[in-house]
């Protein structure tokens, strides 16, 4: 379509010639844009979650009790804090995937994401219970809260890619229907298995902590070995 030029120093400028390629572009452009910020907010509650994580651990020297004792009396504390590490970083390469394939936002996504940060940062309570009373006879308490909060977050989690992929209304167009299935299937995993892990808690708070380590080993390797 030819556009039509104005003469010089005329008042009037044709506005009925815009491609309408350049407005879609435009638009692509601007949502893209509004994914990536909501994608850079979440990388920094990650990353605020893992720092927040390290403030559980102490000096373990105390008076009478000296640096290698405290050490090892200190092992359920390092154990909370690696293992809850290591899970909220799979979280966040899994999070970062699936926003690979995500290429639109809208409000209700924001809100979704937005709860799934809560749970993400709430880990760092739990795990703090689970290191303080991993030894204790309350330890399957602290153990069910942990796992818990698991729970609520794989529940969230997959709520949140669902919404996405339900009639591909937020993904990427080349996104294929086959894909979308086949990370649904994988998502899935997690409500079960952090749902069997509560289930155990109460009997073994060391097997329930150990279950949902595999869980985070399943989706590493998972997150490691995707495009």
């Amino acid at each position: 379509m030819l556009a039509y030029i104005a003469p010089s120093g005329s008042r009037f400028k044709s506005t009925r010639c815009v491609p309408r390629q350049t407005i879609v572009m435009d638009r692509e452009n601007l949502e893209e844009k509004e994914t990536a910020r909501m994608e850079a907010f979440s990388d920094g509650v990650f990353a605020f979650a893992i720092t927040l994580l390290a403030l559980n651990l102490r000096d373990p020297a105390t008076s009478g009790v000296s640096l290698s004792q405290g050490l090892i009396d200190e092992w359920p504390s390092f154990f909370a804090f690696v293992t809850s590490f290591i899970t909220v970083l799979i979280m966040w390469m899994n999070h970062h995937n699936m926003f690979n394939y995500i290429r639109r936002i809208d409000r209700r996504l924001m809100l979704l994401n937005g709860l799934l940060l809560l749970f993400v940062v709430l880990t760092v309570f739990t795990t703090a219970l689970v290191a303080a009373h991993i030894q204790l006879g309350d330890a399957g308490v602290a153990a069910a809260a942990y796992a818990g909060t698991f729970f609520a977050t794989s529940l969230v989690w997959n709520g949140l890619w669902r919404y996405c992929a339900r009639g591909h209304r937020l993904l990427g167009k080349a996104v294929t229907d086959e894909a979308a299935k086949t990370i649904t299937r994988q998502y899935s995993i997690a409500p079960l298995s952090y749902g069997a892990a509560l289930v155990i808690a109460p009997y073994s708070a060391l097997v329930s902590v150990a279950v949902i380590l595999a869980v985070a080993a399943f989706f590493g390797i998972t997150a490691t070995i995707g495009d």
